[in-house]
């Protein structure tokens, strides 16, 4: 994309910040535009080119591929745990199915374990925090592979997904990655009072568990056994170009403060321009989420629905909080642990080079760049990040060998 394109685009959007009051379809349209741009984790400024198919074929297309598409149909046992605002956070839990032993049948074995007050510890619990814009099935194909073999427990970011709105943001107080490094406490206070714990994170959720660290880093020396860092950066966000040149970046810069208000301000105005640029969105969602060319559709399409599941006004409640996140001098808490950082080698969101700078923090740790891959790479590539953690379990004594299943693939449609 040429300079002057991007800054045509910018243009464009900086118009919608001015005049977002005028409701008619064309300003929704360019109101939806920049905000896919925003939602797929990119600032503005993406040429995507024009679908030739007729609209209401293209809808029925998206239609057909949410109903052949299992992805984000894994449920667990729910639960909520209330943030120190009051904010529910909404979480579900996979339990290990274990099964019984010679010991654990019958009554005088249940009899002799309550004579001398023994209990069986506390198992291991994986616990996932996803990234921004999306939600705890954005684990889905890893959930899918996992079941059973851990305890494992997902959970919706507030404002995301299941969780409530924060109650915070709600009175004018900023979000910011500290409060979700607090609300990442109060989910493992409720889902997982006690026992081992291995955190992994992707994006947003990676830099939660960085604010978790910073703010309660007995909790990581005391109970954390492993952690997986994917796709994630540990501050210099503000640095990224987003696969733009430098001019374009520099007038997105510029203009996104004003585009976030007026957007923002604007809620259903705005949803009404996605709704109208579905395909726009669509190509926005391919180009900022995945590296290959070759996505599955119905996996392209899961990754849409996330997405467009995140309500403007939360998306520009977000966004600030990213320039401003630095947690680069938390790293260090877990040097003691197995640590996996793992990347795509096309991620436009947070590039690679952010968790080499990760991996230089941890020299100790497992570094893997994924070709061919982009931001969603866990939905992308599937088979290779379950892979990772598989082993990251193994080394970190979770599992006692790697016996994941095989439906961590696109290819898989896990029914249960």
């Amino acid at each position: 994309m040429s300079e002057s394109s991007a800054e045509a685009v910018v243009a464009a959007t900086a118009n919608v910040a001015g005049a977002a009051g005028a409701a008619n379809w064309r300003r929704a349209g360019i109101a939806g535009a920049a905000i896919g741009v925003l939602a797929a984790g990119a600032a503005a400024g993406v040429a995507v080119e024009r679908l030739t198919v007729g609209r209401g074929m293209r809808k029925k297309a998206r239609l057909a591929l949410d109903a052949t598409g299992p992805y984000g149909s894994l449920r667990g046992t729910p639960g909520r745990a209330v943030a120190d605002d009051g904010t529910e956070l909404y979480y579900e839990i996979d339990e290990v199915e274990v099964a019984p032993t010679t010991a654990d049948e019958g009554a005088s074995g249940s009899r002799r374990r309550r004579l001398f007050g023994r209990r069986a510890p506390a198992p291991v619990t994986v616990v996932f925090s996803h990234g921004y814009c999306l939600g705890q099935d954005s684990w889905h194909f890893q959930r899918a592979a996992l079941r059973g073999l851990v305890r494992a427990v997902y959970w919706d970011q507030r404002s995301h997904g299941r969780s409530g709105r924060g109650r915070s943001q709600a009175d004018g107080v900023p979000v910011g990655i500290d409060q979700l490094g607090r609300d990442l406490k109060a989910v493992i206070d409720a889902a997982a009072p006690e026992g081992p714990l291995v955190l992994a994170g992707h994006s947003m959720g990676g830099m939660t568990m960085m604010a978790l660290a910073d703010q309660y880093p007995a909790l990581i020396r005391d109970r954390v056994a492993a952690v997986a860092l994917i796709g994630t950066s540990s501050g210099k966000l503000g640095e990224v170009n987003f696969g733009l040149p430098v001019a374009g970046v520099n007038a997105v810069r510029r203009v996104l403060p004003g585009v976030l208000k007026a957007l923002g301000s604007q809620a259903e105005l705005v949803e009404k321009g996605r709704r109208a640029t579905a395909d726009l969105f669509a190509g926005l969602i391919k180009r900022y989420s995945f590296g290959s060319k070759d996505v599955d559709p119905a996996v392209a399409r899961f990754a849409e629905r996330l997405i467009e599941a995140t309500p403007i006004d939360v998306v520009a409640e977000f966004y600030p909080a990213f320039t401003e996140h630095d947690k680069s001098g938390a790293l260090p808490g877990f040097r003691d642990v197995p640590v996996l950082i793992l990347a795509g080698d096309k991620d436009l969101v947070t590039p690679s080079s952010h968790s080499e700078a990760i991996a230089d923090v941890l020299p100790d740790a497992e570094l893997v760049i994924v070709p061919d891959a982009g931001h969603l790479v866990m939905l992308e590539h599937p088979e290779t990040v379950t892979d990772r953690l598989a082993d990251l379990l193994v080394r970190s004594g979770t599992v006692p060998a790697a016996n994941v299943g095989g439906h961590g693939s696109t290819a898989q449609q896990p029914g249960r």
